[in-house]
C-alpha cells in the first residue's frame, strides 16, 4: 500500500513538471512571436505621410480680387473761362466751400475797357437811330409840302390847259403850267425816295444797336468770368495755382485747371480688374474693401459702374501685342455707414488716392459641397489604343486632363473623378463625384499635385503632426 502511494506521488510530480516545461516554452514562443511583430512593424514601409479633412458643406463665396485708389465719387475740375492774371485768391485746398461762392479773380482791367468800348459803340448805335429817325421825319415833312405844291399846280394846269383850248393864254403860259406841274410830280417822286431810304436808315441803325447790346452782354459776361464762382458744393481737394500766375481760358482752347472741388461725403474706390475676371463682375456686386491707411478693418461697397473699354484704350494703331497685361476700371462706390463712425465731430476718413484692395462678391452659394482647394488636382489621363496617340496636342489639352481629388483608401491612395464649381480663398465647391466620400486627403500640397499616385502607400497624421516632423528634418517620403 505504502508503494502504491508513493508511486503515484512519484507519477503527480513528473505531471507538474512537464506542464511548467510547456508554460515555459509557451512563453517563450509568445515574446519570440511580439518581438517579430515589433520588429516587422518597424521594419515595415509607413508610406507617405499625408493629413486628410473632412468633405463639408459650407456657405462659399466667389471673389475676384483687385486693387485701385479712393477718389470723390463727384469732383468737378475748375478752369478760367478768361486769360489773364490771378490777381485774388479767395480759398485754399482743403476748405470747404458753397455753390455761388467767388473762389478767385483774374485781372479785369482789360475786359473792363472792353466793356466801356462796348458801352459807347451801344450809345452810338443808339445816336443813329435817333438821327434816321428825325430824317424820317424830315422827309415826311418835304414831301407833304411837295405833295401840296404838286396838287396845286395841277389845278393851275387844268385850268390852263381850259383857257389854252379858249385861245385865253398862250402858249408859252401853258408850256410853263405843263412843266411846273410835271417838275412837281418829280420831286414827289424822289420826297417818297427820301422818305424810303429815311425808313430804311432807321432799320439799319435798329440792327446796329442789337449788334452792339450783343456785344455788350458778350463783354459783360467776360468780365463777370474774371472771378471764379464754384459751380458745386464741396472741398478744394486740389489747388494747383498761386496768386500772381497767369492762367489759359477755355473759351478757344484747353485752359488752366485751376482746382478740384469734390464731394468727400461719398467716395469710391476705382479698381483695376483683369480681363480674366472682369466677366465676372456685374452691377451691384458686393465688395469688401480694406484702405492701407485703416489695415485692420473691413468697408463695405457696391458695385456701380463697369468700364466697357480696358485701360489705356484699345485703338487698332497701338498694334496685337498681347504681352501687356489688359485691365478694366470698376467702380465700387463705400457704404458711408461702414464707416460712420470715422465721419463724426466733421472728419473726413478717406482722402483722394489712398490706395484699397477689394475683393469682389460675384457669386454665392450656401450648403454646398465643399473641400479644401489644394485636395483639388489634375493628371493625365491614360490611354490604351493607339488611336488617343494620335490626338492633336490641343485636343490632349482638354480631354486628357482628369480632375480629381485623393482620398484614402485603407492605407493607399484612391483618385476620385469630380467636377469643381465655385472657390474662395480656402475652399472649393464639389458638384459632382464625391457622393459616399467621407475625407479627402488634404495635404501636403506637393505630395498631392506630384507624388501621390493612385495605389501609394500613406500614413495618415495630422496637420500639426506633419508641420512639427518638416520642421524637424524627420519627414521622409517612402516609396510603396
Amino acid at each position: 500500500m505504502n508503494c502504491r502511494n508513493k508511486l503515484f506521488q512519484n507519477q503527480n510530480i513528473m505531471t507538474k513538471s512537464k506542464s511548467k516545461s510547456y508554460i515555459k516554452i509557451g512563453l517563450a514562443v509568445l515574446v519570440l512571436l511580439i518581438i517579430l511583430a515589433i520588429y516587422k512593424a518597424k521594419t515595415r514601409p509607413k508610406g507617405e505621410e499625408v493629413y486628410t479633412e473632412l468633405v463639408s458643406e459650407r456657405n462659399i463665396k466667389e471673389l475676384v480680387s483687385a486693387s485701385g485708389k479712393i477718389y470723390p465719387q463727384t469732383e468737378v475740375k475748375i478752369s478760367s473761362d478768361v486769360s489773364g492774371e490771378l490777381v485774388a485768391l479767395y480759398i485754399k485746398e482743403g476748405d470747404t466751400v458753397k455753390v455761388g461762392q467767388v473762389l478767385a479773380k483774374i485781372d479785369p482791367d482789360l475786359y473792363q475797357s472792353q466793356l466801356e468800348r462796348t458801352e459807347a459803340a451801344v450809345n452810338q448805335s443808339k445816336s443813329q437811330l435817333s438821327n434816321a429817325e428825325s430824317a424820317i421825319n424830315n422827309a415826311k415833312a418835304q414831301r407833304n409840302q411837295i405833295a401840296a405844291q404838286l396838287e396845286n399846280a395841277k389845278k393851275v394846269f387844268k385850268r390852263n390847259e381850259q383857257l389854252h383850248k379858249d385861245g385865253v393864254i398862250s402858249d408859252l403860259d401853258f408850256d410853263n403850267s405843263k412843266t411846273s406841274f410835271n417838275s412837281l410830280e418829280a420831286n414827289l417822286d424822289a420826297a417818297n425816295a427820301s422818305v424810303a431810304q429815311a425808313i430804311e436808315n432807321s432799320k439799319s441803325a435798329k440792327f446796329g444797336i442789337k449788334s452792339s447790346q450783343a456785344s455788350l452782354s458778350e463783354v459783360q459776361k467776360t468780365l463777370r468770368r474774371t472771378l471764379v464762382i464754384a459751380p458745386t458744393s464741396g472741398v478744394i481737394s486740389q489747388l494747383n495755382v498761386k496768386k500772381g500766375e497767369r492762367v489759359l481760358g477755355t473759351i478757344q482752347m484747353a485752359g488752366t485747371e485751376i482746382m478740384r472741388i469734390a464731394n468727400l461725403n461719398i467716395m469710391e474706390v476705382q479698381a483695376e480688374v483683369s480681363e480674366n475676371d472682369i466677366l465676372k463682375v456685374a452691377l451691384g456686386n458686393l465688395a469688401m474693401i480694406i484702405v492701407d491707411a485703416y489695415p485692420d478693418r473691413k468697408f463695405i461697397g457696391k458695385v456701380t459702374e463697369i468700364a466697357n473699354s480696358a485701360l489705356g484704350g484699345s485703338l487698332p494703331s497701338a498694334g496685337l501685342s498681347t504681352d501687356k497685361i489688359t485691365n478694366y476700371i470698376v467702380k465700387i462706390v463705400i457704404d458711408p455707414s461702414s464707416y460712420e463712425d470715422l465721419a463724426k465731430a466733421g472728419r473726413i476718413p478717406f482722402r483722394p488716392g489712398m490706395s484699397a484692395s477689394v475683393d469682389l462678391v460675384t457669386k454665392e452659394i450656401e450648403k454646398a459641397i465643399c473641400v479644401p482647394i489644394q485636395s483639388v488636382t489634375t493628371r493625365e489621363k491614360k490611354h490604351e489604343s493607339s488611336k488617343d496617340e494620335k490626338k492633336s496636342s490641343e485636343t490632349k489639352k482638354l480631354d486628357d486632363i482628369r480632375t480629381l481629388v485623393l482620398v484614402p483608401s485603407s492605407d493607399t491612395v484612391k483618385y476620385i473623378d469630380v467636377k469643381v464649381g465655385i472657390q474662395d480663398d480656402n475652399y472649393i465647391q464639389i458638384t459632382d463625384g464625391t457622393k459616399g466620400v467621407k475625407e479627402v486627403i488634404a495635404g501636403p500640397y506637393s505630395s498631392i499635385s506630384r507624388s501621390l499616385e493612385e495605389g501609394k502607400r500613406i500614413q495618415i497624421v495630422t496637420k500639426e503632426a506633419l508641420n512639427k516632423s518638416k520642421k524637424s528634418g524627420k519627414s521622409k517620403d517612402v516609396e510603396n
